[in-house]
């Protein structure tokens, strides 16, 4: 719901060190004056069976070259050459990567190694660490592991084989840009959230996914400065995909602009199609999800959808599991002075817009399966509650009545419930009822807020948006999680951490296969 219109492996890594105000620490492989900026090189993990890496200055030309070694920089420990310098605060690193040799001369280099941006808490393999990395087949991804020993995750950026990359640390938060061929740097879109406490390591790497090989990466004209302050401030946006067995993210889309894209559906066939919202409008997009192949023609850049008259819709909207027919929160028509959020129908082919209801304000969240009647939240009599309504209009039935807000209702796939998020218990937990309003059932027990529920299609799965305790009305711009329960289980992960709420998922985003989701992430920048 909202009340207001938003408008529109083998591994090769570059850790960054930084000149100011940084204390500098040698290590047992110091090579204080050799190294640039840098203080020491070294392997992490287990190096090569043909030998250690190495790392080499060439102030002349400004130029790093730095051969490793290891199995791999993922899963729950790291094996990689890694030159470095102890640092502390914000940092903002970027060079020129490129790989230059192979060692041995026989045999093909592993597609997956990987030249890095690297920052890291300690020199231990199975640290917490963040890395903009270049794989040896162009993949370029933001990687994280963020805590010792855990699992790393990766956001894939659209862009493949960069010529510059930069890593960026701003508070909790690391980023990644990438440039091609002219060096112009833009924002790869997703972020990671990690704690680093006090100083931490950030410097150059390389991998060789291969612990029978050494692969020698190049890192020209590295700069190291402090991140931009923050005077004025704008969004960078994100819509991304995330694989429910992975783990893994890639970006879809990014924009960056003060108002906010929101809120994607997932078009239900194979067409991987997403549409979202921003400014009023409604656009569409084609995702690459994670672990699929990439398809240079995808529909890169978004389209508005005709929605005829409807040119203020907020971010409640979806379409019936046939995709015949949309269901549209829009604000454009003028009532006794007021724009209140009415829900209209909008054949998916083309059409004028049908008004369903016909009191507001009313925010749609979900379809029946059938496809007949709609569930929505809205505010009556200073109450916000879940009702239902026939798709083709007429008496709307209430079918919540406790205090306080009940909110973000969907139907579940066979039609026998309607999931929403209720703070009738004080704290915003996720509930259940049955498709009449009976029988209500509380399904989240915890400290958080929790917001949002969609089912998966197949039925197993539920995902919710998860506030810190206190967070109030589903604001924008928090640190949130996206949470998946087993339905059978009750069993309860965290998918996904990032910096979002408003716009995340306020509506249904899985994909028709029930093996991915649709999210909007945002990073508040200079």
């Amino acid at each position: 719901m909202t009340r207001s219109i938003r408008p529109a492996a083998t591994v090769a890594c570059l850790v960054l060190f930084l000149p100011f105000d940084l204390d500098s620490q040698g290590s047992p492989s110091s090579s204080a004056g050799l190294l640039g900026v840098f203080t020491a090189s070294q392997d992490i993990g287990t190096p090569s069976t043909i030998g250690s890496g190495s790392a080499t200055y060439d102030p002349a030309r400004r130029t790093y070259v730095v051969a490793g070694g290891g199995e791999n920089m993922w899963g729950a420990a790291d094996h990689f050459q890694f030159v470095w310098k102890k640092v502390s605060g914000d940092v903002m690193l970027d060079a020129w990567v490129e790989f230059v040799a192979t060692s041995l001369a026989s045999g093909t280099p592993d597609p997956h190694r990987k030249a890095c941006l690297l920052i890291r808490q300690t020199l231990d393999s199975d640290s917490v660490y963040a890395d903009a990395a270049v794989h040896g087949d162009g993949l370029t991804s933001l990687q994280w592991r963020d805590e010792k020993g855990g699992a790393t995750r990766e956001v894939q950026a659209t862009v493949t084989g960069p010529k510059r990359i930069r890593l960026e640390k701003r508070g909790h938060y690391v980023s990644m840009s990438v440039a091609g061929a002219s060096g112009d740097l833009e924002p790869a879109g997703g972020s990671a959230r990690i704690e680093l406490a006090g100083d931490f390591y950030v410097g150059l790497g390389v991998s060789a996914h291969n612990t029978a090989r050494l692969e020698t990466a190049q890192f020209t004209n590295v700069e190291l400065t402090p991140p931009p302050s923050v005077a004025r401030t704008t969004l960078i946006n994100t819509l991304e995909t995330i694989s429910l067995r992975s783990r893994d993210r890639r970006v879809v889309y990014v924009a960056t602009q003060p108002g906010r894209i929101e809120a994607p559906n997932w078009f239900p066939d194979k067409s991987n199609m997403l549409y979202f919202n921003s400014g009023g409008k409604l656009y569409r997009v084609q995702a690459d999800p994670p672990g699929t192949p990439r398809h240079p023609n995808r529909l890169k850049l978004p389209e508005q959808v005709d929605l005829g008259f409807l040119t203020r819709i907020n971010n409640d909207h979806g379409v019936t599991l046939d995709g015949s027919l949309w269901a549209i929160s829009d604000q454009s028509q003028t009532i006794d002075g007021q724009r209140p959020s009415l829900i209209y129908t909008v054949p998916v082919a083309g059409g004028a817009p049908t008004l369903v209801t016909k009191l507001g304000p009313s925010y749609f969240h979900g379809w029946s399966p059938v496809g007949k009647t709609l569930t929505y939240c809205a505010l009556r009599n200073g109450n916000y509650d879940v009702y239902t309504i026939p798709v083709g209009g007429g008496e709307e039935t209430r079918l919540t009545t406790a205090a306080g807000k009940d909110d973000g209702p969907e139907y579940s796939p066979d039609g026998q419930y309607i999931y929403f998020n209720s703070d009738r218990m004080g704290t915003m937990q996720i509930w259940r009822m049955r498709a009449d309003g009976s029988q209500p059932e509380q399904i989240t027990h915890d400290e958080t807020e929790n917001w949002f529920p969609h089912v998966a299609p197949n039925n197993q799965t539920l995902v919710f948006l998860t506030y810190p305790k206190g967070s109030g009305d589903h604001p924008a711009n928090r640190d949130v999680a996206l949470r998946v329960m087993d339905l059978k289980s009750r069993k309860v992960d965290v998918l996904a951490k990032l910096f979002g709420g408003q716009g995340t998922i306020n509506v249904a985003s899985w994909s028709p296969d029930s093996q991915y989701l649709a999210f909007v992430s945002y990073q508040v920048v200079p």
